[in-house]
């Protein structure tokens, strides 16, 4: 049965979908059959993967809302072992229209358990914000892997989306846990971003991932060319980065 990871951050810009599509990848590259979730409204992940998002019959807005539509049909195949369910722009109305139903924190859960079992790893890339797209992420998960930027304002920001976890665990999903913390858009050069990353060491000590992913133009290119960085320019540090990463969540 396939573990369950959603990547979140409520803060927009952190690396949430660069994180999805190249842990995605590097995954299949370890042998692992993976499926990607798009839950983001601006569907830069599906878009990223080379999706025609308007061209879409249907995405996971329709599996969320009409529980009529096999998950299975809405699941599109992007390379050997990697699938996708996509995003279009209707999600954007999704948590209005789920505020209504019955167990509306549940509803991703349950859909997902139709196809859990086929996947070794099901990643989800979630919204910048923590409304109920998240927190449907966040009940059907096993772990959470938060990105963070390595700033000083970022790390500020985590509080809140802690606290939403903790809300998470106690209220419908106890086992879910906080896989790790990922730090990303890092330069190094800067005396700013060390002593935000040794910040967040010393808050989140064996929590904080070893890898930290470095700024490159290389992650805004890679999309254009609709593949990951893995795949895009597969010797750059930054694609072996996530290449280890992905090595600690298999492991781990």
């Amino acid at each position: 049965m396939g573990k369950i990871i959603a990547v979140a951050n409520q803060k927009g810009g952190v690396g949430k979908t660069t994180t999805v599509i190249n842990l995605g990848v590097a995954l299949t590259e370890l042998g692992y059959t993976v499926l990607l979730i798009d839950l983001d409204p601006q569907s830069a992940l599906s878009i990223s993967a080379g999706v025609d998002v308007a061209a879409l019959p249907r995405s996971v807005y329709d599996v969320l809302i009409d529980a009529d539509v096999p998950i299975r049909d809405v699941i599109l195949s992007l390379r050997s072992r990697l699938d996708i369910l996509p995003a279009s722009i209707d999600l954007a109305g999704a948590e209005m229209e789920l505020m209504a139903e019955i167990g509306r924190e549940a509803i991703l859960r349950e859909r997902l358990e139709h196809v859990r079992q086929e996947y070794d790893y099901i990643l989800i890339d979630c919204p910048p914000s923590l409304g109920l797209l998240t927190v449907n992420a966040l009940t059907a998960a096993d772990g959470v892997i938060i990105p963070l930027q390595s700033e000083y304002l970022a790390m500020r920001g985590m509080q809140q989306l802690l606290q939403t976890i903790d809300k998470i665990r106690k209220k419908v999903n106890p086992d879910l846990k906080i896989i790790g913390v990922l730090g990303t858009m890092y330069d190094g050069r800067t005396a700013h971003a060390r002593e935000v990353m040794d910040e967040v060491r010393t808050v989140f000590g064996d929590l904080v991932f070893a890898p930290v992913i470095k700024k490159s133009i290389r992650f805004a290119e890679a999309p254009v060319a609709n593949l990951s960085l893995i795949e895009y320019a597969p010797d750059h540090e930054g694609a072996q980065a996530y290449r280890q990463l992905a090595k600690e969540i298999a492991h781990g």
